[in-house]
C-alpha cells in the first residue's frame, strides 16, 4: 500500500461556507481508498482562505515538508488549480515533488504521460491563470463603479456602532446606527478631546466600566481604540481602496520547521491618500 497525503484549497469565504473544502476532501479520501493508498488522518491538508496565486500556504508547506522527508509516495490533489492557479507554480510543485520521488496525483486531469495528455494539463493550468486574472479585474472594476456612485456595499464592512444592511430589491445596501455602541464610541472621542485621556487609559476605563466589544466575552484593545479614533466614517466619510493586498514575505525552510507560518498569507498595505 502507497502512502499519500491529502491537498484540498478554497480561496474565499463563499466557498467555505459552502462547505466546498470539505467535498474536495470527501472526493479524495474515497478516491484513496479505491486505489489502495494509505493517508493517515494527520495527512489530510486543508488551506481554507488562502489564494492559489500564493505559494505561502501552511496546508502546503507541510506537504511539501514531508515530500522533502521521504515520507509520502504520492499527493492527491482534486485538480491542478487547487494545488495552484499560476501555471508556473504548478510546474515548479511537480517537478518539486518529482525531485523526491513523489508523484502529483490530480483526480480531474489526465493520468497518462503522453505528450497529448501533458499538453492538456498545460492547457489547463493556463486557462485556471487566466481565469483567475479575468475574476480579479471584472470585481476590480465592478467595485471602483460602485464606489464612484457611492454604493457603501463595496466597502469590508461596517464599523462599531454600525449594522450593515444588504441590498434589497427595494433599497441599496447601507449602514444603520446601532444606538447604543454608537453612545460609547462618543464617549471615546469625548474623552479622547475634552477629557484628554492617552489610547491605553480610555482602553482600561472601558474594561473597567464592562463595556461590551463587537464580539462578545473580548477585551478593549488599544488598538481598537486607535482605529476608533481615526476612522473618518464617524464623521460620516468613508474611502474605498485604502489599503492593498500583498504578499507575506516568504519564510526559509528553517522558519517553516519552526512553525513559523503567519495565520494569513497576505498583508494588508495602506494606499498613498491621492489614490
Amino acid at each position: 500500500m502507497k502512502t499519500a497525503a491529502i491537498y484540498a484549497r478554497v480561496s474565499s469565504a463563499q466557498q467555505r461556507e459552502e462547505h466546498t473544502i470539505a467535498s474536495q476532501t470527501a472526493a479524495l479520501v474515497a478516491f484513496a481508498a479505491s486505489e489502495d493508498y494509505c493517508v493517515p488522518a494527520e495527512w489530510i491538508f486543508e488551506d481554507e482562505g488562502y489564494s492559489g496565486a500564493s505559494l505561502l500556504r501552511p496546508g502546503l508547506e507541510r506537504v511539501r515538508d514531508l515530500a522533502a522527508g521521504g515520507q509520502i509516495e504520492a499527493v492527491l490533489v482534486l485538480s491542478p488549480d487547487r494545488l495552484s492557479r499560476k501555471y508556473a507554480y504548478q510546474v515548479l510543485l511537480t517537478e518539486e515533488l518529482a525531485r523526491h520521488g513523489v508523484a502529483a496525483v490530480f483526480l480531474r486531469a489526465p493520468r497518462s504521460e503522453t505528450p497529448e495528455d501533458q499538453l492538456l494539463l498545460q492547457f489547463q493550468g493556463m486557462i485556471a491563470e487566466y481565469e483567475r486574472a479575468q475574476i480579479l479585474e471584472r470585481s476590480r472594476r465592478g467595485k471602483r463603479h460602485r464606489a464612484q456612485l457611492g454604493e457603501v456595499s463595496v466597502l469590508s464592512g461596517a464599523p462599531y456602532g454600525y449594522r450593515y444592511v444588504c441590498k434589497s430589491d427595494e433599497a441599496n445596501a447601507r449602514y444603520e446606527v446601532i444606538e447604543a455602541q454608537a453612545e460609547v464610541v462618543r464617549q471615546v472621542y469625548d474623552l479622547y478631546t475634552a477629557g484628554g485621556l492617552s489610547i491605553g487609559a480610555i482602553t482600561r476605563w472601558l474594561n473597567e466600566q464592562e463595556v461590551p466589544t463587537r464580539k462578545e466575552g473580548t477585551r478593549w484593545e488599544r488598538s481598537t481604540v486607535w482605529a476608533m479614533l481615526r476612522n473618518p466614517a464617524y464623521k460620516g466619510q468613508a474611502c474605498f481602496g485604502k489599503t492593498q493586498v500583498a504578499v507575506r514575505q516568504r519564510l526559509n525552510r528553517l522558519a517553516r520547521q519552526r512553525g513559523g507560518l503567519p495565520v494569513r498569507n497576505s498583508a494588508s498595505l495602506e494606499r498613498p491618500r491621492e489614490e
